[in-house]
């Protein structure tokens, strides 16, 4: 059977949708699973085994010159791409108007279908056209935690049961198997409602260093270089700032980190496919939707409103506390 995924953005939920791969690897015979993505997330799908084709797509880049020559030629080819194959099912699981127009460029084997949500879930983008521009719109639950709903998607759409097995992620990469004393501050968002005070990272990062760990502060773009300028003067010797990087380099580095504290972003979204030590960091009250589940090395601190440093040290030490001594080097 030849699948379809259709997920363009953003980086977190990309990342969410990653367990449907490792789930219909294992429950569907002989399954071939392609992918249309963001040209800039490509790289990161590319240390997922298990798809076979990635299909990147530069709708953001296009959009700023809809009808330049390079923007027709670009989108000329990505069709022909897409369309080199038929395909049983086609999936989208964004539940947008712009990622059904693309499921809908897909060709369709003989007894294919095109499948989407049929209706809107808590707290998760959906646009009702949606359901008319497949031919197979499935119910979700209203109000359901953004990984599962991905995989009760494709387990709908591909008639296996889906039960209670845990999420999972493999890398190309392997993971390390010991432990390192470098803790990554996934402190960059989009989103002004999920950022944290500075003053925060700076306390915590002074505790981190104090305890003998390292603080990594990667950066992307103008303002978070200058975000990260002024954490490593406040927390001073003990830090690595990173250069901007490819997401697949970044995921290596994250993977050799002792763990990971963060905002609800696409980085802790990582963290937490990367199976590492994680405190995520939540502004708002997203935590059932988003935040991570079924792992005691994993927490969320916060909801309602900002969580105190105290309360994310506090989190970081229990989490430390419940990681097994060796790590699963296979991901």
């Amino acid at each position: 059977m030849r699948v379809l995924i259709v997920k363009l953005s953003s980086l977190g939920d990309v990342i969410q949708t990653l367990p449907a791969v490792h789930d219909i690897r294992q429950r569907v015979e002989n399954a071939v699973i392609d992918w249309v993505v963001e040209e800039a997330f490509a790289p990161l799908l590319r240390q997922v085994p298990g798809i076979d084709r990635i299909l990147p797509i530069a709708e953001r880049r296009w959009r700023r010159r809809l009808f330049g020559v390079e923007t027709l030629r670009e989108g000329r080819a990505f069709k022909a791409e897409l369309r080199r194959d038929r395909y049983d099912a086609v999936i989208d699981f964004q539940g947008l108007v712009k990622s059904a127009l693309v499921a809908r460029l897909a060709l369709l084997a003989p007894g294919g279908h095109r499948y989407t949500y049929a209706n809107r879930s808590e707290l998760c983008g959906y646009e009702w056209p949606v359901r008319f521009m497949v031919d197979r719109p499935l119910p979700m639950e209203r109000r359901v935690h953004a990984v599962r709903r991905y995989r009760l998607l494709a387990a709908r759409a591909l008639g296996y049961d889906l039960a209670d097995a845990p999420a999972r992620v493999h890398w190309r990469f392997a993971l390390p198997s010991g432990e390192g004393r470098d803790v990554l501050f996934a402190h960059g968002t989009t989103r002004s409602d999920n950022e944290w005070p500075e003053a925060g990272w700076g306390d915590i990062g002074r505790r981190l260093v104090a305890a003998g760990f390292r603080v990594v502060l990667p950066q992307v773009g103008a303002v978070e270089a200058a975000r990260v300028a002024r954490l490593a003067a406040e927390i001073g010797d003990g830090v690595e700032l990173l250069p901007p990087m490819p997401l697949d380099a970044l995921a290596q580095r994250m993977a050799a980190c002792a763990g990971v504290i963060g905002v609800d972003s696409g980085l802790s979204h990582l963290a937490v496919a990367l199976d590492l030590c994680h405190v995520q960091i939540f502004s708002q009250p997203r935590v059932w939707r988003a935040g991570p589940v079924g792992c005691a090395w994993q927490l969320a601190v916060g909801g309602d409103a900002a969580p105190s440093a105290d309360a994310v040290w506090a989190a970081w030490q229990q989490v430390r506390a419940a990681r097994p001594a060796v790590r699963n080097a296979t991901g």
